[in-house]
Formats: structure tokens, C-alpha cells, sequence
């Protein structure tokens, strides 16, 4: 009732929510394009099992974070850059996801719209809530470490943290919708991840790159491809219309 009732836990908890889901973009952005290949039943699975494991395992960091705190801690060092388990963390995320984006871009230029048989769907549905995951606690490591910046209390932290991934959830699955229905989105999302993966690896090597940046070019990018869209659904109505 203490922590209810005083107004600055209140303020650290907005701002930390806020910051969460602002943290989430990068995630949603991964879970859309993932969740892509798969039927529609399949992707709402695969992303409310995939987003509940990753809650639970950021809450499992929220109270290990002593541990969380000691992965920023320098390693070894390498070309006069200290480099902590954070930094390897980052760096393997930001690898993986370069590698998961040019393989997906690739699969969309050489063979797009393949149907895959049921063995491999299924295949398929868990390899994408064990990405979902895996990413996810890349995601984590920056994500709890400002939490701890920002808040004092755990219980606040975790609660921020339920919110943003409440947040997370509901956006994915339209965002989702919305690329599997426009395959060209499809592009510029894994445009994205490429994006986003070269900036994981810069913070991993100690190249600082404010996420301010990338979401502002994320933001116009997505700008210009709704305008594409609209034109091109305006396009097609007029061609109907004079077809008819």
C-alpha cells in the first residue's frame, strides 16, 4: 500500500513503461516478421507462447539483478574495448539477426510464397517461438538494465514490465496481419532487422548508436510505404471500376 500510495513510484512507473514499450519496437518488428510464414492460427500461437515465455524470463532477470548488473562488468579486452558478457550478448543478437534478415530476404527472392508440408509447418512453428524467445532475451539485457536505472523497486519494475509486453502482444498481431496482407512491408520489416541487427553489434564493439536515429528512419520508411500503399490500392480500385 506504501508504494501505491506515493506519487514518485507512480512517475517512475509511467516513464518506465513507456520506455519499455518504446524498447519493444525492435521486438515487435522481429515477432511480425517471424510469425509471417505461418498459418493465422499457428502465428497467434506461436506469439502468445513465444511473448508469455519471454515475460516470464524477463521477470526470472527482474529478480536476479545482481546477476544482470554483473554482465556489464569487462571480461577481457579487445583492441582497447572492454568487452562484458552484455557486450557478447549484443553482439551474437546483432549477428543472428543480420543472418536471420539476409536469410528470410533470400527465401523471398529465390522461392517467395512457398508451401511448406505439414512436418516442416510444424518444424517451423517451433523454431519461431524459440526465436521469439532467444531474441527476446537479447532484448532483455538493455531493457532490465534500464529498468534498474529507472526504478527502485522491483515490484514497480515488474509491473512496468507486464504492461509494456501487454502493449507488445496487441501490436504484434496486427502489425503482423498487416505485413502477411502486404508482402512488400514484408521487405522493408527485414530491412529493418538488418537495421536494427548492425546497430546490436556497433553497442556490442562500444559504438554508441541513439535508438532516436533508428526510429526515425524506421518511422519515415514507413511513411513513404503507406503512401505506396495507398496508391496502389487507389490504382487497382480505378482499374476495377473501369473493368466494370
Amino acid at each position: 500500500m506504501e508504494l501505491l500510495m506515493d506519487p514518485t513510484v507512480w512517475v517512475s512507473f509511467a516513464s518506465l513503461t513507456v520506455m519499455e514499450i518504446v524498447l519493444g519496437i525492435d521486438n515487435i518488428v522481429f515477432i511480425s516478421v517471424l510469425v509471417a510464414g505461418l498459418p493465422k492460427q499457428a502465428a497467434d500461437r506461436a506469439r502468445q507462447i513465444g511473448l508469455l515465455l519471454a515475460l516470464v524470463f524477463r521477470i526470472i532477470l527482474l529478480f536476479l539483478i545482481a546477476w544482470v548488473i554483473g554482465l556489464t562488468q569487462p571480461l577481457f579486452t579487445l583492441f582497447e574495448h572492454d568487452f562484458s558478457w552484455r557486450d557478447i550478448i549484443l553482439l551474437a543478437g546483432g549477428l543472428f539477426l543480420i543472418y536471420k534478415a539476409t536469410h528470410e530476404i533470400h527465401g523471398e527472392m529465390e522461392d517467395p510464397g512457398l508451401t511448406k508440408p505439414k512436418n516442416m509447418a510444424d518444424a517451423a512453428f517451433t523454431a519461431v517461438v524459440t526465436q521469439i524467445v532467444i531474441i527476446d532475451a537479447v532484448f532483455s539485457i538493455d531493457s532490465i538494465i534500464t529498468a534498474i536505472g529507472m526504478a527502485q523497486h522491483v515490484e514497480v519494475m515488474i509491473a512496468a514490465v507486464i504492461v509494456a509486453m501487454g502493449v507488445m502482444y496487441a501490436a504484434s498481431g496486427p502489425i503482423a496481419d498487416f505485413v502477411h496482407a502486404h508482402p512488400t512491408t514484408k521487405m522493408l520489416a527485414l530491412a529493418f532487422l538488418i537495421l536494427i541487427g548492425v546497430t546490436l553489434v556497433a553497442d556490442g564493439l562500444g559504438f554508441h548508436v541513439p535508438k532516436g536515429y533508428i526510429y526515425s528512419a524506421m518511422a519515415f520508411s514507413v511513411l513513404v510505404e503507406t503512401f505506396n500503399i495507398i496508391v496502389s490500392s487507389r490504382r487497382k480500385a480505378h482499374k476495377k471500376a473501369q473493368g466494370e
